[in-house]
């Protein structure tokens, strides 16, 4: 078998003492992160079987949990020094799809998991303690849940807090109230947030990791929503206690601005991508069955899924745009933080929960009385209906507020290679 490609990245100087060339393996790298694309559509299949059922029950896809566990798809971001695949944001953006393809609830959880783990990635390689924690979620397959929503007024505003790290010698103590914690119940660790001190204003915070064994969490409210059933996401009253190397060093505004920002933007169009590219596939399905019923005519359907697939392209080109955008700011903290950076993320964001909502409204026109039928293969309520909450997760108004406010010093950079 030939060796793989490898090829060098040079190095800016030449001569003695200039640093050896990096040395690449792409042929590698891009056969691992085909197989791990491949092993989330075994997942994928798991995660069908169960869909209605995690829809019906809202309860945890445990099912699609473990197969993915088996495949060791949760701890892919994790770098290769920490035993990780070092997966890429693509890559990931694309697991993030074909699960949400599958079983949205599925999808949704993964890639919350995965924005939690960038937290990590991106800020604490070097880190011992958080490094050693990297090394734990590669090897044990932990699952990552996230606690920044907050009672007392501040709500889903991320940037606040009413809490404070207590310090206690070598440890530090965090209680927090009205916590709305996706899955967390059944996440081995939550990445929580507070203020530096209770002292300390609201907006200086800081994110520390919790393992399951050093909190404990007090059901105040139970998640029963139209959609997203199975993200369990049930209001909690959080009370723990850890060693003070935990408290992740770099401030939590840093980590929302350069990873938190992009990672979840991204990640959650992926998931977009995914119910609306399912919503496509089952007019696809539907338009072919009624042309074999009138052979050598084209069903007047056929039109709107033309017109219905030029949507979804534009919908894949604007995530495809900002994955590319993102891989080539990766490390350049100065654009990651940068206005221009920030603008186009939260327009991706904006375009991607308004896309969804409109390609399976009108795959309900093509596909008609079967997609309104829930005992229909060519169904699209669960598809509607977590469409519909796509604007409000990651509130659209919010984030339109945001951006409102960078253009009154930003100019926008009308360039196609940005």
């Amino acid at each position: 078998m030939a060796a793989p490609a490898l090829r060098s990245q040079p190095a800016p100087e030449s001569g003695a003492g200039a640093p050896a060339p990096v040395l690449v393996d792409f042929a590698g790298a891009a056969a691992a992160e085909k197989a791990m694309i491949a092993a989330a559509r075994k997942v994928a299949k798991i995660a069908a079987e169960h869909a209605a059922d995690v829809d019906a029950n809202s309860r945890f896809p445990h099912e699609a949990f473990e197969a993915l566990k088996r495949e060791r798809l949760l701890g892919i971001m994790i770098p290769a020094a920490q035993g990780g695949a070092q997966a890429s944001l693509p890559t990931i953006a694309e697991i993030c799809s074909v699960l949400s393809q599958a079983c949205s609830s599925t999808g949704m959880v993964y890639a919350m998991h995965q924005i939690k783990a960038s937290s990590l990635v991106v800020h604490c390689g070097d880190d011992p303690w958080h490094a050693g924690f990297m090394e734990r979620i590669a090897r044990e397959q932990l699952l990552l849940a996230s606690a920044t929503t907050e009672g007392g007024g501040v709500g889903g505003d991320l940037r606040s807090s009413v809490c404070g790290v207590v310090r206690d010698g070598e440890d530090f103590t965090l209680e927090k109230e009205g916590c709305l914690i996706s899955y967390g119940a059944q996440a081995d660790a939550i990445l929580i947030t507070a203020r530096r001190t209770p002292e300390a204003p609201p907006s200086d915070q800081v994110m520390a990791v919790m393992t399951r064994d050093q909190y404990r969490l007090e059901r105040s409210h139970v998640w029963d929503t139209m959609g997203m059933r199975g993200t369990c996401s049930d209001n909690f009253t959080f009370a723990g206690r850890a060693p003070l190397p935990q408290v992740i060093p770099t401030p939590f505004a840093e980590i929302a601005a350069q990873s938190m920002l992009a990672h979840a933007h991204l990640l959650w169009a992926a998931i977009w991508y995914g119910i609306a590219a399912e919503a496509v596939a089952r007019c696809e399905s539907f338009v072919r069955t009624e042309a074999r019923k009138k052979p050598g005519s084209t069903p007047p359907s056929a039109l709107r899924l033309a017109e219905l697939l030029a949507k979804l392209q534009q919908f894949k080109a604007l995530i495809v745009a900002g994955l590319d955008r993102y891989e080539r700011a990766r490390g350049d903290a100065d654009e990651l933080s940068s206005m221009g950076f920030v603008v186009a993320m939260n327009s991706i964001k904006i375009a991607a929960s308004q896309s969804v909502g409109e390609i399976v409204t009108q795959a309900f026109l093509i596909c008609g009385i079967q997609g309104y039928r829930n005992d229909s293969p060519l169904s699209l309520a669960r598809l509607m209906r977590d469409a519909l909450s796509a604007p409000i997760m990651i509130n659209n108004d919010r984030i339109l507020g945001n951006t409102s406010n960078l253009l009154a010093v930003y100019k926008h950079d009308s360039s196609l290679s940005r």
